[in-house]
């Protein structure tokens, strides 16, 4: 199998001290880490000397004010463990909230609308979309949706690269990326 190196801004990754590669992502995951604490608590670990009027902001980029908004303290309203009182969609945005707060050049998406509903992938699309922008971000994902306006989609079988390419070339080429769009296509019906 063949090794390759990563490259951030012409270093080699393994040349960048741990801390600043850390303070230079933020992630998004399926797995979304929240703490028993606040909604504000929480949108804070993205960057802890943040305004009030900053964790508002990225809020609304996420999508996620008007619904913390609702809740009995807003801002304030405890979430319990892991965010259970809190559905799926409403953890996920809370996450794209503390990533947008965070302002990091490199974004790592983990599946990040993998477990949710329609209307809340929906959703979180559109707040991821708005993350995306102006920053290199590396998505990992299944639903093809995620990684249609990708400007670089690689396309991973058995471990291996097999195909690489934007979405409308990977399509002409008929091979594997065109057969999953069509399985996915057809799934949906």
């Amino acid at each position: 199998m063949g090794r390759g190196k990563i490259f951030i801004d012409g270093l080699p990754i393994d040349q960048i001290p741990l801390k600043n590669l850390r303070e230079g992502m933020a992630l998004v995951s399926q797995e979304v880490i929240l703490f028993d604490d606040t909604v504000r608590a929480n949108i804070l670990y993205g960057r802890k000397n943040a305004t009030q009027e900053e964790v508002e902001m990225a809020a609304q980029k996420a999508a996620a004010h008007d619904f913390i908004m609702a809740l009995p303290q807003g801002y304030d309203t405890p979430i319990g463990e892991s965010g259970v009182k809190l559905s799926g969609g409403q953890r996920q945005r809370l996450s794209i909230a503390r990533a947008i707060l965070k302002n990091a050049p490199i974004l790592l998406l983990d599946e990040a609308t993998s477990a949710l509903d329609t209307e809340s992938e929906h959703q979180v699309q559109e707040a991821l979309e708005r993350l995306m922008t102006g920053r290199t971000s590396l998505v990992i994902a299944h639903r093809l949706s995620t990684v249609r306006k990708a400007d670089q989609i690689f396309v991973l079988d058995k471990g291996q690269i097999v195909e690489s390419g934007t979405h409308d070339a990977l399509l002409k080429k008929n091979a594997v990326y065109a057969g999953l769009c069509q399985w996915q296509l057809m799934d949906s019906k």
